[in-house]
């Protein structure tokens, strides 16, 4: 199966950046509730493992939260080798608007 990584930069801290991400999975289910139909992940230590599927195509990785970065690694199908960018482009933005700074 075709892989991607996704690495994406924050200044929360581990534990800061786990909190944040401690319902990402709930967050992108509810963004995308008619385009996701399987949703389910569970926490290793610092690590979120998930699978899902979107228009019959399953995607399977994890989340590894570090101190200055989360690093996304995923598995694809063949089948979505050609929707690969915009997967890992999406996941990077959800990622991204998670760990952002907040406003002030």
């Amino acid at each position: 199966m075709p892989s991607f990584s996704v690495e994406v930069p924050h200044q929360l801290g581990k534990q800061g950046a786990r909190a944040r991400l401690e319902n990402f999975l709930q967050t992108i289910g509810e963004k995308y509730k008619g385009q996701i139909g399987h949703l389910e992940g569970n926490w290793q230590d610092d690590t979120l493992r998930f699978n899902l599927s979107t228009f019959g195509i399953r995607i399977d990785g994890s989340i590894a939260v570090e101190e200055e970065r989360v690093v996304l690694q995923g598995e694809l199908p063949f089948s979505a080798l050609m929707f690969k960018g915009k997967i890992s482009g999406g996941i990077q933005e959800a990622l991204a608007k998670a760990l952002a700074p907040a406003a002030t």
